[in-house]
């Protein structure tokens, strides 16, 4: 009779190490009490989700603010669907938003004493705890083809049960050892399966750092933990990595909870201690007054690439995402008197259960505000970056006048409660326009929009005499007097309070009049202060936009 140990000797001969080696090469961490080690795993089969994005910066600011080690890992063991460079992009993406790893796989070359950081790449590893496994009862091989597993699920369709491969349905979970012996000797396929010892009419308790004590039923089918391609499935893979890189907190999304028993019977089959769970809850989309869950295929902002492309504020859409991660995140901006993560503390206990809608008008909310934050030389800087990689219209005009450029986005931006026009980059150039000449013309062309109550000629005859007369400094209060004075001599009331009590005798008031400046200026009734407008553009252009602008 073929014992387990000389049947993981037949599947496995050329593994000689052993989980005591492993302890050895993987010793416990140095950290200080209370240090949290988390850790990012993607699979390199396409692009950054939102989500993915949402989970890595909780991780991210868990293991920073508790002095303890973020790493990442990459999880390519299903070779089938690894996309050839996704894992760059990846790391790139995550660099934009500032939660670049110290530890963990590089493109160039792992960091960190606990690798290798790519699964495919640690077979090896996984290999002495699949033996081990084999050897104390706890995995088995299994012979059954695709056509023999469709069998048992047709079987178990008809007989209305729980599908799966466990129990009765557990083929080749109960052939001796010398029948496998036979069978892995005459060259037949096989893979590795786990044996569980859980019922799914039981149930177990877990904690989870959210949701507090869950009671969800025990898995026991007996899933593949090594495929025939000879990789781990994710399963396995990550409990492994996650004991050997000594992963304290797991924080993945809610659709993990039912896997999560397997997880932890997994680890007990080791006798490890399993590392502490947060499932966090799944971002969802408003879809004709349904929730559900934000799409790869129906919303571009499903895609961080998304929000890099428009050019929102990399702190604009993590100070948003922190709004969804904890209840308490606003009220924190509110008392301290800024919009940013520095001096926040995370806490999943402040995390709501339910899926948070994505909202992209908080997000345009938050960016603004992380904008207007900025002091002129770190947003031209970021402008300029976005523009590099995105926006090359933006970028020609950046380049084409630095010093210039700068003067716009500075418009009405150092004062206590600075202008907050701009949600995302891609913004600044349509609201810019009108400062370059080119532009302006084509503004122009169809016709600026001036009040239809004054006629052709009025408009035409009040602007050239603010052409002609208006102050160009040395400071705005100098210059809106001059206006007023203007203003005045062609029927418009300089005091606000003259017109509401005799509207009739007057053109109209002050704002009337600087609306029709304004439309010749900028080609909208709309715009940031007149006089920095004024300022940028230069005396005169000024005055060729005023005298021209009825042509």
């Amino acid at each position: 009779m073929i014992s387990n140990e000389e049947l993981a000797e037949l599947l496995f001969p050329e593994v000689r190490e052993t989980l005591e080696d492993l302890e050895k090469r993987f010793p416990p961490r140095s950290l200080p009490e209370g240090a949290e080690v988390t850790r990012f795993a993607p699979s390199p089969t396409g692009f950054l989700h939102t989500g993915s994005l949402f989970t890595e910066m909780i991780a991210y600011y868990v293991a920073k603010q508790s002095h303890g080690v973020f790493f990442f890992r990459l999880e390519d063991t299903d070779t089938k669907r690894t996309i050839p460079g996704a894992a760059k992009d990846l790391i790139d993406q995550l660099r934009e938003f500032n939660l670049a790893h110290e530890e963990g796989y590089f493109p160039e070359g792992d960091v960190g004493a606990y690798g290798p950081y790519q699964q495919s790449k640690r077979a090896d590893i996984y290999k002495v705890g699949i033996k081990h496994l084999l050897k104390i009862g706890r995995a088995y091989p299994d012979f059954c083809s695709s056509e023999d597993l469709e069998k048992i699920r047709k079987a178990q369709e008809e007989s209305k049960v729980v599908p799966g491969y466990y129990g009765i349905y557990a083929r080749d979970r109960n052939l001796t050892n010398d029948e496998r012996a036979a069978r892995i000797k005459a060259g037949e396929p096989w893979v590795i399966r786990f044996k569980s010892l859980s019922n799914h009419d039981r149930k177990m308790v877990f904690h989870d750092e959210i949701r507090g004590d869950l009671e969800i039923q025990e898995n026991d089918i007996d899933v593949v933990i090594y495929k025939s391609d000879g990789l781990p499935t994710y399963h396995f893979a990550h409990v492994m990595d996650d004991h050997f890189m000594h992963t304290t907190l797991v924080n993945r999304g809610e659709e993990w909870i039912p896997s999560t028993p397997t997880h932890l019977e997994l680890f007990s089959a080791f006798g490890w201690e399993a590392p502490k769970y947060a499932h966090l809850p799944v971002i969802m989309k408003l879809d004709h007054g349904n929730k559900r869950k934000l799409s790869k295929r129906k919303d571009p902002e499903a895609a961080v690439s998304f929000f890099l492309g428009q050019g929102y504020p990399v702190e604009g859409v993590k100070i948003y995402l922190m709004s969804i991660a904890n209840s308490n995140f606003e009220e924190w901006c509110i008392a301290n008197k800024k919009y940013t993560l520095d001096g926040f503390l995370f806490s999943f206990g402040k995390m709501s259960l339910d899926g948070a809608l994505f909202d992209l008008d908080k997000l345009s909310y938050f960016s603004k505000e992380a904008i207007a934050g900025m002091d002129i030389d770190r947003f031209y800087k970021e402008v300029e970056g976005y523009a590099r990689k995105h926006n090359p219209e933006l970028l020609s005009r950046l380049e084409a006048d630095p010093s210039y450029f700068k003067k716009i986005l500075n418009i009405e931006r150092e004062r206590p409660n600075p202008r907050k026009d701009y949600a995302k980059f891609s913004d600044i150039l349509p609201a810019t326009r009108f400062f370059f000449d080119d532009e302006y013309e084509q503004i122009k062309a169809p016709g600026l929009p001036f009040d239809e109550h004054f006629d052709t000629s009025f408009v035409k005859e009040f602007l050239a005499d603010v052409a002609a007369n208006m102050a160009y400094g040395p400071d705005e209060a100098t210059w809106w007097n001059s206006v007023k004075e203007i203003a005045s001599r062609h029927g418009f009331a300089a005091v606000n309070k003259e017109y509401k009590a005799n509207p009739e005798a007057f053109k109209g008031n002050m704002a009337a009049a600087s609306s029709l400046i304004r439309v010749a200026l900028t080609g909208s009734k709309d715009s940031p202060s007149m006089y920095e407008i004024i300022s940028i553009i230069g005396k005169d252009r000024v005055a060729k936009r005023l005298q021209t602008a009825l042509d």
